[in-house]
């Protein structure tokens, strides 16, 4: 996966991602910018948090899980590899992990902990927190380049401790939330561009500077965007589509349940929108191609 320039730059949702019953769940790797809110639980491959954020559920890593200072867990925690906490992480639930656990000082599991591997307790600093200082010094000083080589060498050093049965590391999707996110099941609020994948599956109002949707997906929620918005084939948008300076796309078989409020609209003849459409600028609509006899 491709990172550009900075690896919080967007809200990304990769292909197949589903909410179950609350919980946020992908066959790959979360990575999520410090002082976001999730409530939901998280099941994956990896979980990277950073600082201060808040999960409003359970951690399920297939794998590895390192969760940065301040972060507060309010259920479980339960890791099939290696765990690493920073200072004064709080874990509502219990602390259960397959590996090693590597803990900082002053972390609080409420029903107490296993690891079955080594137990080491450090004091004061976590090497995760090394990992953003280092990310966040490359990034104020323009160094974009470095940045996304740091942040790549970071996912194939987990991929690398992987079994030797796992699939390739370049097939590994991760979704990743921006600094600052909340995400629930009522609302997805970033400050930054939004992509979601194809056949997802997602509860939630989508809030974003612009936002693409991929083919096949079904989200119960609007779209509200300050810039473009792009919904692919037959995707489903169960809510209203609304950006304030951008245009909106929709492609064939869309079906979207609520108004389309945009400047400029390019509406395939094969989308459906149940609802009232206003476009204060040019509207667009592609014919389905003749097919090929």
């Amino acid at each position: 996966m491709s990172f550009g320039n900075d690896p919080f730059d967007s809200l990304t949702i990769p292909d197949g991602t589903t909410v179950e019953e609350y919980d946020l769940v992908t066959e790959g790797n979360v990575m999520i910018g410090g002082q976001s809110t999730v409530e939901f639980g998280v099941r994956a491959r990896n979980i990277l948090a950073g600082e201060r954020v808040q999960f409003g559920g359970s951690i399920e890593a297939e794998r590895d899980c390192r969760l940065d200072v301040w972060c507060e867990v309010a259920d479980n925690v339960l890791v099939g590899k290696d765990a690493y906490l920073g200072e004064r992480v709080h874990i509502g639930g219990q602390l259960l992990v397959a590996g090693d656990l590597d803990i900082g000082d002053d972390v609080t599991v409420e029903e107490g902990f296993e690891a079955n591997g080594w137990i080491v307790i450090r004091n004061p600093v976590s090497s995760l927190v090394f990992y953003f200082i280092i990310l966040s010094h490359l990034l104020q000083v323009n160094e974009s380049e470095a940045a996304s080589e740091f942040v790549q060498e970071i996912a194939a050093e987990a991929e690398n401790n992987t079994d030797d049965a796992d699939t390739d590391s370049n097939d590994v999707m991760m979704i990743v939330i921006p600094r600052g996110a909340t995400v629930s099941d009522d609302i997805w609020q970033v400050s930054t561009p939004a992509s979601i994948g194809d056949d997802c599956r997602l509860h939630g109002n989508v809030r974003a500077a612009s936002i693409t949707v991929g083919c096949d997906t079904n989200l119960f929620g609007s779209l509200r965007a300050r810039g473009d918005i792009d919904i692919d084939k037959r995707t489903r948008i169960h809510g209203d589509v609304t950006t304030r300076n951008g245009a909106v796309s929709i492609s064939a078989g869309a079906r979207i349940r609520g108004d389309v409020v945009c400047d400029n609209l390019q509406l395939h003849d094969d989308a459906e929108v149940y609802g009232t459409i206003r476009a204060s600028g040019e509207v667009n609509i592609v014919h389905a191609p003749i097919a090929d006899e």
